[in-house]
């Protein structure tokens, strides 16, 4: 499952989902996708970032504590493989 925020401008988009290739219960992974929507094309996604389950957990709490909000999806996530 996928979790959004928006920052509190709603220019930038940040993206937790699950590594389908974490298999342990006891190190599971999280990639961030930052990245902004475009009008008339694709999403701009700028980096991705590999992370613990536990420090992508504090992260967004922290992007909340500073403004972030919870948003809907911004890109399409069907085409990943």
């Amino acid at each position: 499952m996928d979790g959004w925020l928006s920052d509190p401008k709603g220019c930038w988009r940040a993206r937790f989902h699950r590594d389908p290739n974490s298999t342990y219960v006891r190190d599971q992974r999280v990639f961030l996708d930052d990245g902004r929507p475009m009008p008339d094309g694709p999403a701009l996604l700028k980096t991705r970032r590999e992370m613990r389950y536990e420090d992508a957990a504090s992260l967004w709490f922290q992007l909340k504590s500073l403004g972030w909000t919870v948003a809907e999806p911004a890109w399409r996530t069907d085409l990943e493989p």
